[in-house]
């Protein structure tokens, strides 16, 4: 799926994230007018097309990436520039491009990109994928199976249902300027859970900077810790869980 983006759309649209509860079985969303938005920010006027650009966002998979040229190859190579050769982290490579044992025919890529250059991205995943001995990044870690993460990392047994996905590998490139980073951000965030609700799902996990209550604020979107703090290769997170709202 390819096509501009409208933030006329965008904050016209009514997803939103009820609060949450830190179980497997979370009960039923609160009323409407107990919910919080997502994308509430306010405005006289829906934000003009011009201050965001030409930006575009694609959700690539195997079954799709040979559409979109070398969309998937840059979107690689942008991972490597940002977890490995920025944020050091210990993770796969080849060809300058990063990858790990999640980047299979299960998942789902989200990239923003804008005259072919990538500005962020996020990766997908059903907490029913299997692949060898791995499943999926936070499962795997409760498991044991992951060198270097907690066991830890949730507060309850990792849920292996078909409307939970993960997301993973959230990123946005350093040459988006600070008076766009916001902004895409949130589109990120924002095609993220379409992406997620039009594959079926209920239930967002992921891995968020351990100060996810300023995080959440300044994405305008509401989740629930599901885990105790932690912190690798000098990176405090934490666990949380998003509810999406239909």
């Amino acid at each position: 799926m390819d096509r501009p983006l409208s933030y006329r759309r965008a904050y016209q649209a009514a997803e939103a994230f009820p609060d949450l509860s830190p179980a497997n079985d979370a009960p039923t969303a609160p009323k409407s007018l107990a919910r919080r938005k997502l994308f509430t920010v306010k405005r006289a006027e829906p934000e003009p097309r011009g201050a965001f650009g030409d930006v575009r966002s694609t959700t690539m998979s195997f079954r799709n990436m040979h559409e979109h040229g070398t969309l998937l190859t840059k979107y690689l190579e942008m991972r490597k520039a940002i977890f490995i050769d920025k944020l050091k982290w210990q993770v796969g490579e080849a060809d300058r491009m990063e990858f790990d044992q999640y980047d299979t025919p299960a998942c789902q890529w989200i990239v923003l990109h804008e005259f072919g250059e990538v500005l962020g991205g996020v990766r997908l995943l059903p907490s029913t994928a299997q692949c060898g001995i791995y499943s999926y990044m936070l499962r795997d870690a409760q498991r044991g199976i992951l060198k270097g993460m907690p066991t830890d990392i949730l507060f309850f047994d990792a849920p292996v249902k078909q409307g939970v996905w993960e997301a993973t590998r959230f990123f946005v490139s350093d040459s988006v300027s600070s008076s766009r980073r916001l902004l895409v951000q949130q589109e990120l965030f924002h095609q993220m859970t379409l992406a997620a609700e039009q594959s079926g799902a209920l239930s967002i996990l992921g891995i968020v900077p351990a100060l996810w209550a300023r995080w959440s604020r300044r994405l305008g979107v509401s989740a629930s810790p599901v885990g105790a703090k932690f912190s690798i290769d000098g990176t405090a997170s934490q666990s949380v869980l998003f509810n999406i709202d239909r």
